[in-house]
C-alpha cells in the first residue's frame, strides 16, 4: 500500500497521475491532504504511524517551500517520493524542486520532475515490486508498452517520410 499526501487540495491536480498509475499497476493506495506548515502535528503523525498501517511507500507533494516530503522523510524509514508542485505562489516551480531535491545527507527523498506524479507512481510500483512479483510483472508489461508506443511512432514517421526518416539506424 502507498500513501500519496499533499500539502493542499489545490495539489491533486497534479497528485492524481500517482493515484492514476497506482490504479493502473493494481496497488492499494491512500489519498488525503497533510500540510508540513498548517498541520504539522497531523504530519508528525502520519509519518511515524505509516509503517505500522502497512504503508510501504510515501508519495508527497507540495508546492511553494515545499516542505513537506523532507520533513516526512526525517520522521519514517519509509521511502519518500517528492513530487515538486507548481502552485500559485511558486517561482516557477523552482523553490519546489529546490526544496525538495536539496535534502542533506542522512534523510533522502527520491525526487521526480516538477509536476511528475505519474513518475511518482511509477517509482513507488518499481520500489514495490521487488518485493511483490505481480507488479514486477505489470512494470515489464508496462515497459513493453511503451516501446511498442515508440516503435508504432516511429513506423507512423517512416511512413510519412519515407525519403529521410531514420537513415541511420
Amino acid at each position: 500500500m502507498v500513501g500519496i499526501i499533499m500539502g493542499s487540495d489545490s495539489d491533486l491536480k497534479v497528485m492524481q497521475d500517482a493515484a492514476a498509475m497506482l490504479q493502473y499497476f493494481n496497488i492499494e493506495f491512500e489519498l488525503t491532504v497533510v500540510s508540513a506548515h498548517r498541520t504539522p502535528l497531523r504530519m508528525v503523525e502520519y509519518a511515524s504511524k505509516a509503517a505500522s498501517r502497512g504503508l510501504k511507500v510515501i508519495i508527497a507533494g507540495a508546492g511553494g517551500a515545499a516542505h513537506l516530503p523532507g520533513m516526512v522523510a526525517a520522521i519514517t524509514t519509509l521511502p519518500v517520493i517528492g513530487v515538486p508542485v507548481k502552485s500559485s505562489n511558486s517561482i516557477d516551480g523552482w523553490d519546489s524542486v529546490l526544496s525538495i531535491l536539496q535534502m542533506p545527507n542522512g534523510v533522502p527523498v527520491a525526487t521526480v520532475a516538477l509536476n511528475a506524479a505519474k513518475n511518482a507512481g511509477i517509482l513507488a510500483a518499481q520500489i514495490i515490486g521487488t518485493s511483490n512479483t505481480e507488479v514486477a510483472d505489470a512494470l515489464i508489461r508496462y515497459k513493453e508498452e511503451l516501446n511498442s508506443s515508440v516503435e508504432e511512432k516511429i513506423r507512423k514517421l517512416s511512413a510519412d517520410f519515407p525519403n529521410g526518416f531514420d537513415k541511420g539506424l
